[in-house]
């Protein structure tokens, strides 16, 4: 007589078989676009009907009208150009000197002291309620600008990344410490990848922060920018170049966290998480 064998239970067998019966299911392509279809969809049908009023909100169509006349009549490009500059200026200050500040804090308990605790007012602070202090400090030029956004891309960075560092088990230290790792090696090989996660998710917000803040800061004084468009915009009445500003901002945050999250996918795939 024949024994047959059970099958194996999911604990048993590949995780990842557990991960796609309890799961959020397998990953398909274009999913990141979905989601702005649908919306893009509901506006055109709103706007078709008569539910959305122009008055209200412009249509889609009318939005690509005054995209083709803002970048044949004037300078569109040269209008993106500037306030991806400035964005991208203000986070790559962010974001070194958060991580430099978190790492800093989070490995040592000195350099936590004197740099936890002024992260965390300035937390509590908005970096926008600072933008009267900053004219008066750097004027309303370019470095006003840079200044705003590096600081509001700085405290997501310093806070996600600080977490994930005092967040790494501390198993890993004895076993370093076993193994006669120096300190470069242990922060090489076991601390900056264990604080990676927590720096990438601290990206996507710094990113985020990084548009929010220069949709502000190109109110005062700008002669070129996507806000400078939208507030000539506002003085003569034009809101479809005004919703032409506001797609424009949207495009760029969505397209920025979709990168911080496929890069991620990438450098974290050695984790088992429900996300791969």
């Amino acid at each position: 007589m024949t024994v047959t064998e059970a099958p194996p239970t999911p604990y048993e067998g590949d995780v990842r078989v557990v991960r796609r019966r309890l799961g959020p299911g397998r990953r398909f392509r274009g999913a990141f676009w979905v989601g702005p279809a649908v919306v893009l969809a509901i506006w055109s049908a709103g706007s078709a009907t008569g539910l959305i009023k122009p008055a209200i909100l412009t249509s889609p169509w009318d939005v690509v009208v005054a995209f083709g006349e803002q970048w044949t009549d004037h300078d569109l490009l040269g209008d993106i150009l500037s306030s991806l500059s400035r964005a991208a200026s203000g986070l790559a200050v962010g974001v070194l000197a958060g991580a430099v500040l978190a790492v800093l804090s989070g490995l040592s308990r000195a350099g936590e002291s004197l740099i936890d605790g002024p992260i965390q007012i300035k937390r509590s602070i908005p970096t926008l309620a600072l933008i009267p202090l900053f004219i008066a400090w750097f004027g309303i030029g370019q470095e006003m600008k840079i200044v705003t956004i590096a600081l509001i891309s700085l405290v997501p960075i310093y806070v996600h990344t600080h977490n994930g560092l005092r967040g790494i088990d501390g198993r890993y230290a004895e076993l370093a410490e076993t193994l006669d790792l120096r300190r470069g090696e242990f922060v090489r090989h076991v601390v900056l990848p264990g604080a990676l996660p927590g720096f990438l998710l601290g990206m996507r917000f710094a990113v985020t922060s990084s548009l929010l803040g220069l949709v502000v800061v190109e109110q005062y004084n700008a002669t070129a920018g996507i806000g400078h468009m939208i507030t000539l915009a506002e003085q003569y009445g034009q809101t479809d170049v005004i919703v032409v500003g506001l797609v424009i901002y949207g495009i760029f945050g969505y397209c920025a966290d979709t990168a911080v999250r496929l890069t991620a996918r990438k450098v974290l795939a050695w984790r088992q998480t429900l996300e791969g």
